[in-house]
């Protein structure tokens, strides 16, 4: 492996056996640090069940066109710029999204990523691979480098005061400049 570029990135937090689990943060991570755990038990309510029952929940989402539309709407309306400054998502581009999922039966097994991950998100640190990593961080994102850092081998950590948690949809632009940019970086590793 080349390299791996990671956006949206979860599950890197604060040790919380270290005396101090902030230390050596600049500010600005520190304010990323607290607005999570201030947001989070409030919007979490979607991992705790695709992690605990995506089974249940996607025999539901793929039996009601109008459940898997609320589902998904509601994560985007959580993300409403309003609240979290964040670009909003072109309403097409939102019914494309749900079709996506909707035409090919898999809302289930999208779900099941977070039952897999479960028992180590946000609370497991993993050794570096040595894999170089870029990490493109967007409005909205709470990665903090540092924390990164523990299992990554960050080479390359970009951030933009828009787009948000979906860059694909949010910022199309930013994120492949950024791929882009990343994998230039990369070119010499594979000779071209």
């Amino acid at each position: 492996m080349l390299g791996v570029h990671l956006n949206a990135l979860v599950g890197a937090s604060p040790d919380p056996s270290a005396a101090d689990p902030l230390a050596g943060l600049t500010d600005a991570e520190r304010a990323r640090v607290a607005e999570l755990g201030e947001t989070w038990p409030g919007r979490s309510g979607y991992a705790a069940i695709q992690s605990t029952r995506p089974s249940t929940l996607g025999y539901a989402m793929t039996d009601s066109p109008v459940g898997l539309l609320a589902w998904h709407l509601e994560w985007f309306v959580d993300y409403d710029p309003d609240t979290t400054r964040q670009t909003p998502v072109d309403p097409d581009a939102y019914l494309a999204d749900v079709a996506s999922f909707w035409f090919t039966r898999t809302a289930g097994s999208a779900m099941r990523l977070y039952r897999e991950i479960a028992p180590t998100a946000f609370r497991e640190t993993r050794p570096p691979s040595g894999v170089p990593t870029a990490v493109l961080n967007l409005l909205g994102d709470h990665a903090v480098r540092p924390f990164v850092e523990r299992s990554h081998r960050v080479v390359r950590w970009t951030e933009h005061d828009r787009g948000g948690h979906f860059a694909a949809l949010q910022a199309p632009d930013l994120l492949l400049d950024d791929v882009r940019a990343f994998a230039a970086t990369l070119s010499g590793a594979i000779g071209t």
